[in-house]
């Protein structure tokens, strides 16, 4: 198998790279979560480079790319900690391109290309503990449409945002619905999170809103997985900048006279994050490559790659606090911050032990099919 990039993904890479060192940095971020945790400028620019386009099919206005291309940008975006959701552009594309209406397709997905609007997935209730088919959220028919009534928490941005999805009971099933975020009966409750992001609680009261399928369940699944697959990029180039701070750091650090680079214990610690790090990356590549596989492949495959990646950030988050000492947990110091968001991507989208229940259960599924 060929794991080198194309020209066209090495120039995506490095665009991308370009504007999170000179257009992203360290000053604009803390501005950016002083302020409340998301920037629309910054979404504006994230657009401008062609990123909310990436996974738009071509045919609504986007650039129809992979997996693969989207996982380039991601890393890059972990690199700078960049606390615009890129990621829920990448949702809304794959879940409206493959389960909406023709006419929703054709109203929100050059929206979301251009960057002119935000959708969201506002899918989380506080009993669901990770589990997608725990929703407490209902729909009804009402006209020629529909209502829900629903309470979503840690929705991304979600008082930013210019439309939600949301899965509700209908007819006994989970369905999925896009809401706008101008319809009757919708409350917002913005906060920050502990990374220096931006969420929301979502209060839906008999509000209307667009079925997109009624399969829910089978659509929250692939959003989930796509989700997983980006956010698994997005830490690589978190931990990978990590380590290359952490390493900055000791090669300057002195004691007893000498870099603290130069004591071997130390630098046993240093190669066994680097371990991690490809690790992660091999498994981020992974789950990139099989977004595209049916669908009970492709859930198994991020979700084992979910259970390496957690492990990873967490060593690679507390190994660099512990070798920068006092300081590493300090917010004037930039580690401190990218340790706080390896700690938040680690329980975000399901934390490691759901994964790994969910690589058990895909095992012994495959397991009886072949008994």
């Amino acid at each position: 198998m060929d794991f080198n990039f194309s020209e066209d993904q090495q120039q995506l890479r490095d665009a991308v790279r370009r504007w999170v060192s000179k257009a992203y940095t360290f000053e604009r971020r803390n501005q950016t979560v002083a302020e409340g945790g998301f920037s629309r400028a910054a979404y504006t620019e994230l657009a401008e480079l062609g990123l909310t386009a990436l996974a738009v099919p071509e045919a609504h206005g986007g650039l129809g790319q992979g997996p693969v291309d989207v996982m380039v940008a991601m890393e890059e975006l972990g690199r700078g900690i960049v606390l615009e959701p890129l990621a829920q552009a990448v949702i809304a594309s794959a879940v409206l391109s493959q389960y909406a209406p023709a006419d929703v397709q054709a109203r929100w997905l050059p929206k979301i290309a251009s960057g002119e609007a935000l959708l969201v997935l506002a899918h989380q209730e506080r009993k669901a503990r990770y589990r997608l088919d725990v929703c407490s959220a209902t729909a009804a028919a009402s006209g020629s449409g529909h209502v829900i009534t629903a309470h979503k928490s840690l929705v991304p941005a979600g008082d930013q945002a210019d439309a939600f999805l949301v899965p509700a009971q209908l007819n006994g099933q989970i369905a999925l619905f896009l809401v706008e975020r101008g319809a009757s009966g919708i409350a917002l409750r913005g906060y920050g999170t502990q990374d220096g992001g931006r969420a929301a609680e979502l209060q839906c009261t008999a509000t209307p809103a667009t079925l997109l399928t009624q399969h829910g369940l089978t659509a929250l699944t692939l959003a989930m997985d796509v989700a997983n697959a980006a956010l698994c990029a997005e830490a690589v180039g978190v931990m990978e900048q990590t380590l290359a701070i952490t390493v900055d750091y000791m090669n300057q650090r002195k004691q007893f006279g000498v870099v603290i680079a130069s004591f071997q214990a130390l630098r046993h610690r240093v190669a066994d994050m680097k371990m991690q790090l490809e690790l992660a990356r091999s498994m981020s590549y992974y789950a990139s490559l099989k977004i595209t596989a049916p669908a009970a492949e492709r859930h198994l495959a991020v979700a084992r790659a979910r259970v390496q990646l957690g492990q990873a950030m967490r060593f690679v988050g507390q190994q660099a606090v512990q070798l920068h000492g006092g300081i590493g947990v300090t917010d004037e110091y930039i580690v401190s911050h990218y340790f706080k968001r390896l700690t938040q991507l680690e329980m975000t989208f399901g934390d490691s032990l759901h994964h790994l229940g969910e690589v058990s259960a895909g095992m012994q599924e495959t397991a009886g099919v072949f008994a």
